[in-house]
């Protein structure tokens, strides 16, 4: 079904004033393509029940923090959206949290100018975090934590079955990294998930979409871009030191991202040690073999 979108047949609004050249309209394909085979091969809306009316059309909530990421995220759903590849409706939410310096109109006048429904939510959690986390320490995690409990009320309250998040490709590999180095598991971030209380789900639409590519398509399009250092967040995060680490990698071996991103994909339980992953203890002679050339003995 994925296949569904091989051309651009029209203009909506968002896309009036951007860029005619070819290199831009193969980006914005690829972007789009992408997220559609994402959708499809993760299940994240049954596209065919939902247009036979077998199933109600869903609602998500498009979480939008004023980052070429989540830019990029609403651009390509609603891109989906306007072709009648993506029958969902769509609500953009913004988290105002309080930052010192936040420009409130950017989004909201944005969103009005390319016709989207969207919610505002004004709620302080920056000086909750600035008042319990020590000096010295980040404020992610427990900035995370509280974001993610309110935008899950959010959800609840306009009757959204999910949650969207513009996490991309690149955000998945460095924290696939982090949980290696620093938590001692093999875990990323899944492009979807179920919440804890089991009524909301989480998407990523543009899990297999590159860091590179979105920062392309931000400037093409020419997106508000509301910087991501008003909380004072410090450049020595986990995260921050895991990006440096793959761009190195990526300097001396072009693509090894994108190997990276496959093997996320393509799972072997049996060459791993996880016995609740595979059961071992029923291996034995006579059973069905898994060789692997490329494991020495």
């Amino acid at each position: 079904m994925a296949d569904d979108v091989t051309s651009f047949t029209g203009v909506p609004p968002l896309f009036a004033e951007t860029p005619d050249s070819v290199s831009f309209k193969k980006l914005r394909k690829r972007l789009v393509r992408g997220a559609l085979q994402a959708i499809d091969a993760y299940g994240m809306v049954d596209r065919r029940a939902v247009e036979s009316g077998a199933a109600p059309r869903p609602k998500w909530l498009v979480c939008l923090s004023g980052g070429k990421d989540s830019y990029g995220l609403l651009a390509v759903l609603m891109d989906l959206q306007y072709q009648g590849a993506l029958p969902v409706d769509l609500i953009a939410c913004n988290l105002d949290q309080g930052q010192p310096g936040f420009p409130k109109h950017i989004l909201p006048e944005w969103l009005e100018k390319i016709g989207a429904t969207y919610r505002i939510v004004t709620e302080d959690t920056y000086s909750i975090v600035t008042e319990k986390v020590p000096e010295g320490r980040t404020f992610c995690s427990m900035c995370s934590r509280l974001r993610r409990g309110i935008l899950y009320r959010i959800a609840r309250e306009e009757g959204c079955d999910a949650i969207v998040l513009g996490h991309h490709r690149d955000d998945a590999l460095e924290t696939f990294m982090m949980n290696l180095i620093h938590g001692g598991r093999l875990a990323a971030m899944p492009p979807k998930l179920l919440n804890d209380e089991g009524d909301v789900m989480v998407l990523r639409p543009l899990i297999t979409a590159a860091e590179d590519d979105l920062e392309k398509f931000s400037n093409a399009m020419n997106f508000p871009i509301i910087p991501c250092n008003l909380c004072g967040s410090q450049d020595g995060l986990q995260r921050v030191a895991m990006k440096q680490m793959l761009t190195e990698w990526e300097r001396k071996k072009p693509g090894v991202r994108q190997v990276m991103a496959h093997a996320l994909a393509t799972v072997r339980p049996s060459h791993l040690h996880d016995p609740a992953l595979f059961d071992f203890l029923s291996l034995a002679p006579g059973g069905k073999g898994e060789d692997d050339p490329n494991v020495p003995f």
